[in-house]
């Protein structure tokens, strides 16, 4: 390297390092709230936690983490966002629709790191590139997805003449729900929706799937569902009801298949948007980001359970196989 060109490299550097010592001084604690509806020691949270700390910012040492807001549910979300604006942290991490619009209504200056199905549909991004507000994030493209769930549940039970969508009632709307039915029809497929407000909801809505004749099922994406899918998995286990999941990390739990983007990839990239904020950037000029890898899982030991088997064609072309 020529002396010029040296000297030019290591001025550069020289002009970057305050600004990373500003970004994370010692001295400073930066405190970060989670109003999401998984809990402290999930996967999910460890996996951002350990994205953090890979960029510098240490639970214990410069990071503190509000202890409330974790596994939030609808009926406490008022609550919920009350204690959390008054703690004023430095940034909070929200999940879903409806935690979000709480949180929208009660502040325009906390950055706010979203994740959710559609950010632009549900009005907290004026676009994809410039979200604009205080609010950025992550938008899983459920809408689309749950479409491309619904042809590889056709693919897996090849027989069904009709198939359930476990609906969540706060967050799906009819425009959505007919898109699927319409795209079922086309492949000669019926599909009836069942709907569930909360927890307490599920059983009876699985229950009214298997009378009404469904022979598949596919759980939409939503916050509420992914909370509660142990019920879920237990209980389309019992009425023998194939399904598939909105993450591939459910059919690993014991769901019979799940596609879509890894869970856990998914908090570590918001991890990543979240270092950004700390260390300076607005959200508004942050672009809203999108998954850009999928996984189809299929869990075979669940499918022999319940006594159906899995195309060989869909098998081969699965990401992970669960034996």
């Amino acid at each position: 390297m020529r002396r010029r060109e040296f000297i030019k490299v290591i001025a550069g550097s020289a002009a970057a390092w305050p600004l990373v010592a500003r970004a994370q001084e010692s001295g400073r604690t930066y405190r970060i709230g989670f109003l999401v509806p998984v809990a402290r020691d999930e996967p999910p949270i460890v996996a951002l936690l350990d994205e953090l700390r890979i960029h510098g910012f240490v639970e214990g040492q410069n990071l503190a983490i509000l202890p409330v807001g974790f596994q939030a549910r609808n009926e406490q979300v008022d609550e919920l966002v009350s204690a959390m604006i008054k703690a004023a942290p430095d940034a909070i991490l929200s999940g879903g629709d409806l935690i979000t619009h709480t949180l929208q209504k009660a502040t325009r200056t906390i950055p706010l790191i979203v994740i959710t199905e559609d950010m632009v549909a549900a009005g907290f991004a004026a676009s994809l590139a410039r979200p604009g507000g205080n609010i950025t994030g992550i938008s899983l493209m459920s809408p689309e997805l749950d479409g491309k769930r619904q042809d590889i549940l056709i693919e897996a039970v090849p027989r069904a003449r009709r198939i359930a969508a476990l609906a969540d009632s706060n967050v799906a709307t009819l425009r959505h729900l007919q898109a699927l039915a319409d795209t079922a029809r086309a492949r000669g497929t019926d599909l009836l929706v069942v709907r569930a407000a909360k927890p307490e909801d599920l059983v009876s809505a699985l229950n009214d799937a298997k009378a009404g004749g469904a022979e598949a099922l596919n759980v939409l994406a939503s916050p509420m569902l992914h909370l509660n899918r142990r019920v879920t998995i237990e209980r389309a286990a019992e009425l023998r009801l194939p399904a598939i999941y909105q993450w591939p990390d459910t059919a690993e739990e014991g769901g019979l298949l799940g596609y879509g983007p890894r869970f856990t990839q998914i908090f570590r990239q918001r991890a990543q948007m979240l270092v950004k904020v700390l260390r300076g950037a607005k959200p508004a000029d942050l672009p809203i980001e999108q998954p850009t890898t999928f996984e189809l899982v299929i869990n075979l030991k669940a499918a022999k359970a319940i006594g159906h088997e899995v195309p060989a064609g869909l098998v081969l072309r699965a990401d992970k196989l669960l034996e």
